[in-house]
């Protein structure tokens, strides 16, 4: 993790904690853009706080504080990502590292996918709206008229 000393053109909030390679990554696509990256500084946790600070809730909820950080993943509606290897030895699945790469190689090319089809689909229902101009119209009993 790393503490946002400057935040430039960012949309961090000097002194947030933010992951290094989220850091990383952000100071680059600004610099593609000839904008001002943030400046930070590198932050050494303790092993309590770095297993409670991680964006997996379960791989935090495996560690300490179980109940608290369950009860707080629920009430926000997060959804685990299971991207590093705790958290998907404790649900049972292949680690995404050696052989059990290819399997999270694959499923995320599918997401990927899934997600570009769906966009496409809300695209091309948008734009047959509005070429169509909707002559549908519902009177005030409910009923549907042309």
């Amino acid at each position: 993790r790393v503490v946002v000393d400057n935040i430039g053109d960012t949309g961090y909030i000097s002194g947030e904690q933010v992951e290094r390679s989220e850091m990383l990554n952000t100071n680059d696509a600004l610099r593609a853009d000839g904008k001002i990256p943030a400046t930070f500084n590198n932050l050494l946790l303790g092993i309590t706080k770095a297993s409670l600070s991680t964006d997996s809730f379960i791989s935090a909820a495996s560690f300490q504080e179980t109940t608290r950080v369950l009860t707080e993943a629920a009430i926000m509606g997060k959804r685990d990502e299971l991207r590093g290897l705790k958290e998907n030895v404790i649900v049972g699945r292949l680690i995404p590292a050696g052989t059990g790469m290819a399997y999270h190689q694959a499923r995320k090319a599918k997401d990927l996918m899934d997600e570009a089809e769906r966009r496409a689909i809300a695209e091309a229902e948008a734009a047959d709206l509005a070429s169509s101009g909707s002559g549908v119209t519902e009177t005030s009993e409910g009923a549907v008229a042309e």
